[in-house]
């Protein structure tokens, strides 16, 4: 294998790394409260333009923008839980995927409104440079990306499956009532649920603004992944929606190396359809 083919198969393993960590985020909502947010990639936009304003309205550097996306997604995955979500959850599906869609078009628009329709990036130097390993060249931003990106997804997996509050989360999702009898509060932990998912995809986008462009209107596609990555890995699997990104970053990669970067996608959505047509749960999902 050459070395060129070895830097575009790490090279898609880190980007698959971040793609797992914002999906991570959907998966937990879908698997706790059965609640579809077509939202979700516009939280990572709203996290890309913290690192944005941090960085160039602040003066801030990378240490900063991560934990200050994370902080304002989590802040604003409460915010949606109990101004939006805890209402339409009693309703029909249409109005869960309708609300969700107009929260959507709502940050979107707002993104317009509030940072004009231009493509903005961060300034040069911003966790900049590369690394050589081993023949195969790395840019900074992609190393720090990916490995903060795996690191946290690992961490999240680690909270749901081995904490008190992990626990407590995945009571509610298996059974609320029984929940609210062992004294669980069921609010609460759908809240922090969407605080934590709020929270992975804010620190994804601000990983992904050292390295993307940004603009009101990446959310689309992101949200486009992030769909994909979930349903690939299993509805509710957190190490399914690991395992998923990282295959998805790959086969990204090798379709731009070996096709073109216009066939990036159309690779992606024909491995999902074969996917959907072999096994519908997903990689560890469940039937």
């Amino acid at each position: 294998m050459s070395l060129t083919l070895v830097q575009v198969i790490v090279s898609g393993l880190l980007v698959g790394a971040v793609y797992a960590l914002f999906s991570s985020g959907l998966t937990l909502i879908w698997g706790m409260m059965n609640v579809i947010n077509f939202a979700h990639g516009d939280f990572v936009m709203l996290g890309m333009y913290t690192a944005f304003v941090v960085t160039v309205w602040l003066h801030g550097g990378p240490l900063l923008f991560g934990p200050a996306a994370a902080l304002l997604l989590f802040a604003v995955g409460g915010v949606v839980y109990y101004g939006l979500v805890r209402a339409v959850m009693r309703g029909p599906m249409l109005a869960q995927v309708l609300s969700t869609f107009g929260l959507a078009l709502f940050i979107r628009y707002s993104a317009f409104w509030f940072f004009s329709p231009n493509f903005v990036t961060l300034p040069e130097g911003t966790l900049g440079g590369t690394v050589a390993i081993g023949g195969i060249y790395l840019g900074v931003p992609q190393l720090v990306a990916g490995g903060v990106a795996i690191v946290l997804t690992l961490g999240m997996y680690l909270l749901l499956a081995r904490t008190m509050i992990g626990s407590q989360v995945l009571a509610v999702a298996e059974d609320r009532n029984a929940a609210m009898l062992m004294g669980i509060r069921p609010d609460r932990m759908q809240a922090l649920a969407w605080g934590l998912a709020s929270a992975a995809a804010g620190i994804a986008g601000a990983l992904m603004a050292a390295i993307y462009p940004i603009s009101p209107t990446v959310g689309e596609t992101l949200a486009l992944t992030a769909f994909v990555v979930v349903t690939f890995g299993g509805f509710g699997s957190v190490p399914g929606a690991l395992i998923a990104g990282l295959i998805i970053g790959v086969v990204q990669s090798l379709s731009a190396f070996w096709f073109g970067p216009i066939y990036r996608d159309v690779a992606v959505y024909g491995l999902f359809v074969l996917m959907l047509w072999l096994r519908p749960q997903g990689l560890m999902g469940t039937a």
